[in-house]
């Protein structure tokens, strides 16, 4: 029996972003998607929920509502649901039989991206500048595209209205969230916490991220001995729309060698 999947995602986006990389998986899989803390689905509650502390206890009341950690399983974290990922591998060590960090949000990366100037930005204009991962007009919305991703999608410019449009009712609440992960608890939490990370670990990676720079790769696996790390050619952060076969091809495979490691393969399927 391999692992069940506990799938967490990025800032402002939702569960059904995995639904891409789903695909390419086996069917037989248990696979759970959540909704970030009051991202979609999810009830908003307050502030310190938001934090990467805070998003990482309420994972685990949803974790053991739905009771998946009587047995270890395998979590996948993409940016804020990476650095959160990372977090909760390090507090509850036994629940995590190994995991998969895409790109992860948390790490002093050596060298700046454009979103890390962007920042630079925000902070001297005292945060009245525009939040580049908030987009209020269908130009930002492409400029937020073209950040994200390094393969180019031409985007119709009625679907960037309709797409600012279902999103600006939860600005308000994005920048609740954005203002908590980039404070001083959050913004470098992985990295504080991967001493204490024992599960193995995989680290997926687009070479040409501009939001979370590649290096922080070399950063966790001098850190953490023993980690896998694939880096994608000619793919920006968003590694989950750009490249979702190569991704559900890569988890698979690290899943399966660790399973192996284990002796978990013993039963002919």
């Amino acid at each position: 029996m391999r692992p069940s999947i506990l799938m967490l995602h990025g800032f402002s986006a939702h569960k059904d972003t995995w639904l891409t990389v789903v695909k390419y998986l086996p069917k037989h899989l248990h696979i759970v998607c959540v909704d970030m803390p009051g991202h979609e689905g999810t009830t908003r509650t307050n502030t310190e929920d938001y934090s990467i502390q805070g998003q990482v206890r309420r994972i685990h009341q949803f974790v053991e509502t739905i009771r998946l950690n009587r047995k270890p399983f395998h979590v996948v974290g993409t940016s804020m649901g990476g650095n959160v990922a990372g977090v909760y591998a390090a507090c509850y060590p036994s629940e995590i039989c190994s995991m998969t960090l895409i790109c992860p949000d948390g790490i002093r990366h050596p060298c700046e991206t454009k979103f890390d100037n962007h920042l630079q930005d925000l902070k001297h204009s005292n945060y009245t500048l525009n939040i580049p991962l908030i987009p209020t007009t269908p130009e930002e919305m492409e400029d937020m595209f073209r950040l994200c991703s390094h393969v180019r999608f031409k985007i119709p410019q009625q679907i960037l209205q309709g797409l600012v449009d279902v999103r600006q009712p939860h600005n308000t609440f994005y920048e609740e969230v954005f203002m908590e992960i980039v404070g001083e608890t959050s913004r470098y939490a992985l990295q504080e916490h991967l001493h204490l990370i024992t599960a193995p670990l995989q680290v997926i990676w687009g070479k040409k991220d501009q939001v979370v720079d590649a290096s922080g790769a070399t950063v966790i696996a001098e850190l953490v001995p023993g980690c896998r790390v694939d880096l994608l050619e000619n793919c920006g952060h968003s590694v989950v729309m750009e490249r979702p076969c190569r991704t559900a091809k890569l988890i698979l495979e690290f899943i399966i060698l660790q399973q192996d490691a284990r002796g978990g393969t013993k039963k002919s399927s």
